[in-house]
């Protein structure tokens, strides 16, 4: 009967042993999992945010396209290359296609950046008429409109 007893123990140490190396084997494939899983989000949110900023750099080339005017971003603007700082990572492309006269024209503007394996970019397009009133007259709008009887209802009755 001791010699069972002596067996026994041996037998429950040698699987406690089995169980912290299995139990240390699954914590192991955990934490690989939870470290993958926050690597790619981290991935995904940089992409995210990279797509935001290009989204706007787009913009904002098409804005200046419209205040200078399609004929004449061209000749005071460069048409492709390289944002300055902060945004230096990203370059960008703008193409003006004139449609004929008195036609709007075609405006594309490209925005890349280099991604983790290949080139990603952004491109906005829009149609922008050439202004033909005289640019150094002021505009003033078809109707005037009373601000203050618009947003305030009692001075305007």
């Amino acid at each position: 009967m001791p010699a069972q007893r002596i067996c026994r123990r041996h037998h429950r140490r040698g699987f406690a042993l089995i169980d912290v190396i299995i139990g240390g084997m699954m914590l192991a494939i955990g934490l690989a999992v939870v470290i993958s899983m926050a690597t790619r989000s981290l991935q995904t949110q940089t992409d995210g945010e990279k797509r935001l900023i290009a989204a706007w750099l787009a913009d904002e080339l098409l804005n200046m396209v419209l205040v200078e005017g399609p004929v004449d971003y061209p000749r005071k603007h460069d048409t492709s290359g390289r944002f300055e700082w902060p945004f230096e990572e990203f370059t960008f492309e703008v193409s003006i296609e004139n449609q004929g006269p008195r036609q709007p024209y075609f405006v594309t503007a490209t925005v890349g950046w280099e991604g983790p394996r290949t080139m990603r970019s952004v491109e906005v397009q829009t149609l922008i008429a050439e202004r033909y009133e005289d640019p150094d007259e002021p505009r003033e709008p078809f109707e005037r409109v009373d601000r203050d009887a618009r947003w305030n209802p009692e001075n305007g009755r």
